[in-house]
């Protein structure tokens, strides 16, 4: 394990939201809302409404300029967001997550809440200079986030999608060579 299971899941969950802009569009209504939820069980309040999807929305380009940010401009990124934010420390355990730290009140709005957990994901990244992790999709077609956590550092692509259709043109570019 690289981080702890909280900021893996945070950088999940952030990198799903970014992919959800991603033509085809995954986040347009509330079934897909509702699908993300199932997905990131978030706790606290949720409102399940058009406004606070919208607040997704508009959230997802800050998330994807933090996560990709060179590492100073990270640190700046996370700080603007942190500042923005009362944060109301406290540890807090619930579901299958053992102890782990919420930084916003539970019912603070779920974009604030979403963002601060990124920051805070964000900071494990910074303090361990391990920002490579998260990249473009190496697929020439796709924009993408691509999120490693492997062991070895072998994560190229944002799906198996990708990463098949890439195989597979490999393997083509190869056998025409022969």
């Amino acid at each position: 394990m690289i981080f702890t299971d909280d900021t893996e899941e945070a950088l999940r969950s952030a990198v799903w939201l970014v992919n959800s802009a991603e033509d085809p569009e995954t986040l347009a209504d509330l079934v897909d809302y509702e699908a993300f939820l199932t997905e990131f069980p978030y706790t606290g309040r949720l409102d399940r409404d058009a406004a606070e999807l919208a607040s997704l929305h508009a959230l997802r380009p800050r998330l994807r300029s933090m996560l990709l940010a060179p590492r100073d401009a990270m640190v700046d990124l996370v700080n603007t967001a942190l500042a923005e934010s009362l944060l109301t420390p406290k540890l807090v355990r619930h579901g299958d997550a053992d102890w782990h730290l919420h930084a916003v009140d539970d019912e603070r709005p779920l974009a604030e809440r979403v963002l601060i957990e990124t920051a805070m994901a964000m900071i494990d990244v910074i303090r361990a200079d391990e920002g490579s992790r998260i990249t473009v999709c190496d697929d020439e077609t796709c924009l993408a986030l691509a999120l490693d956590l492997s062991r070895n550092r072998s994560k190229r692509y944002c799906s198996a999608t990708c990463a098949n259709r890439n195989a597979v043109a490999a393997y083509r570019a190869r056998r025409a060579e022969a």
